[in-house]
């Protein structure tokens, strides 16, 4: 009955027809005639071609966009090795900048912001901690 159903359904079948197939697959006593019955019917679904409609804005996955100041903390964070601690300082005030913008707009880039204030502090700790001893050598030697 359910591929007479479903053969029906898919216009495989006129009404009258598929009539007389119900009515007879009632009177039916073997499964050889109900074979017959359907033997010129697909057992499964015809296969539809899936019209490739595009996926709603409403289900697409939220991209946030990465904060333009992170991106630039992280580089000057990691150009404070070549440049000798020049670059320290530029990433220390952009990654606080970008981290107080990111809490109010809600974009991405936390790391980034991050990365660049730790090579920045740590850079500008270490050149503090060069000048300090250099300060005092000249003072030790007089």
């Amino acid at each position: 009955m359910d591929v007479l159903r479903a053969g029906y359904g898919e216009g495989r079948l006129q009404h009258d027809e598929f009539e007389k197939r119900v009515s007879r697959a009632y009177a039916a006593r073997t499964v050889g005639e109900l074979a017959l019955l359907v033997s010129d019917l697909p057992t499964g679904p015809v296969p539809q071609p899936a019209a490739a409609a595009p996926v709603p804005q409403t289900f697409l996955p939220v991209r946030r966009q990465t904060n333009a100041k992170a991106i630039g903390a992280a580089v000057c964070g990691l150009l404070c090795l070549p440049t000798m601690g020049l670059t320290g300082i530029p990433a220390v005030i952009l990654g606080h900048a970008s981290r107080n913008e990111m809490e109010r707009t809600g974009e991405g880039g936390d790391g980034l912001a991050l990365t660049g204030l730790v090579l920045g502090w740590l850079s500008t700790a270490g050149w503090a901690l060069v000048l300090t001893l250099l300060l005092a050598v000249s003072i030790a030697a007089g």
